[in-house]
């Protein structure tokens, strides 16, 4: 029978915020019951406007790891991702409400902070992530990242349990534990110390860090503390807070280190390729597909209409016009005050003619939504 996860937390406060007066905004917890395991990190936001922003980091934890600790199941096999992330984000804003009465606050932003987590109940396993930081998935053959670290238009801005839209941000991930030896959660605090953005280079460190659970949890978080304190806060006089969680499964396989690579190259990434271009390219696509759609609703004749898109080549002047015109919606990003922390199927016959395929898939129910869901975000 496998060992249980051995799990370690930490949470310590930065030289900037000592060096201010202000308390720590970092938040971490485990938490084992009912045969899961699961570790928890938050980083409040800061910026004057997020008053509350400790408060709001510690009740996302705690709130997130009784609720899989008793609710595992239902979220590793409910097949439905949105219901699952919906539920998640309600239940961390249904806390907080208490919250807002406690403290007598005007909203759930002054509670703002990420959220990262890792519940594992026997072989699989649940992860979440909204924000900064990263989780790191430790295997026999080296570190890998499970989550990347989700800033907005710029380094110093990042997504928040609080949003009112925060599902539409929060990743979530079910899998198991094949081949991993732990997993590594992280505020930004840390993982701007270890990951290299430029090269997803993650740092061999976080391995060893890892293998202090190897320990045992007391020992393990005593000498975690210390070498984040030396290490991470001791880094300079405006270090930020620094929060890891670490999840270790005793009785696998451990990573040769000589082995895990401390370079790479940087990658050429080509920076006009965005979400942004690719949904302008379709634009003209999606409307041409809903003017289909609208007309086989309607009870009218396609046949026009599909002649119209044989010739792409030939750009007509609504098409022209629907690129011009139709705005690109953007997610909201809260962005962090200025010195301050973050913030293949056949043919069919209808009528005695052949319906063509592309037709077809423009008739299915999936789609339907994929083109709706599309064409709301863009017009």
């Amino acid at each position: 029978m496998r060992e249980k996860p051995v799990l370690v937390n930490t949470s310590l406060i930065g030289n900037k915020h000592l060096n201010r007066g202000t308390p720590c905004e970092d938040a971490s917890c485990t938490l084992s019951r009912n045969g899961v395991s699961v570790v928890c990190v938050s980083d409040g936001a800061g910026g004057a406007k997020y008053t509350h922003a400790r408060f709001g980091s510690k009740c996302a934890v705690d709130t997130i790891a009784n609720l899989l600790c008793d609710h595992f199941d239902a979220f590793y096999f409910e097949n439905r991702e949105s219901i699952s992330r919906s539920l998640l984000v309600t239940a961390v804003h249904s806390s907080m409400a208490d919250l807002l009465v406690e403290h007598q606050l005007d909203g759930l932003e002054r509670l703002s902070c990420t959220l990262l987590f890792v519940a594992v109940k026997g072989d699989l396993v649940l992860a979440g992530h909204i924000g900064d930081g990263m989780i790191c998935r430790i295997s026999s053959s080296g570190i890998s990242p499970l989550t990347l670290p989700a800033n907005g238009e710029n380094a110093s801005s990042t997504y928040f349990i609080t949003f009112p839209n925060a599902q539409e941000y929060l990743r979530f991930l079910r899998t198991t534990t094949d081949d991993t030896h732990a997993f590594v959660l992280m505020t930004d605090g840390v993982e701007e110390m270890v990951y290299d953005s430029s090269t997803q280079l993650i740092r061999p460190v976080v391995a060893r860090l890892a293998e202090l659970a190897a320990k045992g949890k007391e020992e393990a978080e005593k000498e975690l503390s210390q070498t984040i304190q030396e290490f991470v806060i001791g880094a300079g006089q405006n270090t930020d807070d620094a929060s890891v969680g670490i999840l270790y499964l005793p009785d696998t396989k451990v990573p040769d280190f000589s082995a895990i690579n401390d370079s790479k190259d940087r990658f050429d990434r080509n920076h006009e390729d965005t979400i942004r271009s690719v949904q302008m390219e379709w634009v003209p696509k999606v409307k041409h597909a809903q003017e289909i759609l609208s007309a086989i609703s309607a009870g009218k004749p396609v046949e026009n209409i599909c002649k119209a898109a044989v010739s792409e080549d030939e750009p007509s002047e609504k098409k022209q016009a629907g690129e011009e015109t139709v705005k690109v919606s953007q997610g909201d990003n809260s962005k962090k005050e200025e010195g301050e922390e973050k913030t293949t199927l056949p043919s069919e016959e209808k009528s005695g003619k052949t319906v063509p395929l592309w037709l077809f898939l423009l008739m299915s129910g999936a789609f339907i939504a994929t083109a709706v869901g599309l064409i709301l975000q863009l017009i």
